[in-house]
């Protein structure tokens, strides 16, 4: 149910209660990715704005795998979100438009 809910307030774009639970997933994100995903012009950091939700499964899943390279950090903010999570941040990050 609570993967049901996450993914639907992706959907609606940070809506409601269960999407400020969406947002906060995000925000945690937004230190080294950037708010919404959108990183500061000139980071080597990639953004997360616009990425397919494929793409961004993707990559989350080689990290909790250990078989991306990245930051430790990143790794074990990974392996913290469940899949319902991931889906629902995957949906929310493919939402948000990318800065010319």
């Amino acid at each position: 149910m609570l993967c049901v809910a996450l993914i639907g307030a992706a959907a609606a774009h940070a809506d409601g209660t269960a999407g400020l639970l969406v947002r906060s997933l995000a925000a945690s994100c937004a230190a080294c990715h950037g708010t919404e995903g959108h990183a500061v012009r000139g980071s080597t950091i990639p953004p997360l704005a616009g990425l397919s939700r494929a793409e961004f499964r993707r990559q989350m899943q080689a990290l909790r795998e250990g078989t991306r390279t990245a930051p430790r950090l990143m790794g074990q903010i990974a392996l913290g979100f469940n899949d319902a999570q991931i889906e629902a941040l995957a949906l929310y990050f493919e939402q948000q438009r990318l800065t010319p």
